[in-house]
């Protein structure tokens, strides 16, 4: 069993940087995808950032481009988003998850393994 474990939520003022952390205890066999969304109230799950864990190929919903980046550190087997430049639509609980490999690395239906989820708002 696949267990993610988020951190880092809060919140901050338009124009502001967060950091978020996703602690993983341990990666599925084969290729695998990690992936950051997030949820607003009344909204749906949208895929913002994902990463390839081999080869580190990354990909962003277009609404953040330029603003968050997401990395990871096997040694630490934990993955981040760093988050900038933070605007009020922001605002949402964000789920870091695993799956395997996907064409469709910002797709929520192609993830097996989700965390809690961590609070982002950011303020006006």
């Amino acid at each position: 069993q696949v267990q993610l474990v988020e951190s880092g939520g809060g919140s901050v003022q338009a124009g502001g940087s967060l950091r978020l952390s996703c602690a993983v205890s341990r990666y599925m066999a084969g290729r695998v995808s990690m992936a950051w969304f997030r949820q607003a109230p009344g909204k749906e799950r949208e895929g913002v950032a994902a990463v390839y864990t081999n080869g580190g190929s990354t990909y962003y919903t277009d609404s953040v481009k330029g603003r968050f980046t997401i990395s990871q550190d096997n040694a630490k087997n934990t993955m981040y988003l760093q988050m900038a430049s933070l605007k009020p639509e922001d605002t949402a609980m964000y789920y870091c998850a695993q799956g395997d490999w996907s064409l469709y690395p910002l797709r929520a239906a192609e993830y097996r393994y989700w965390g809690q989820g961590t609070q982002v708002t950011g303020s006006s």
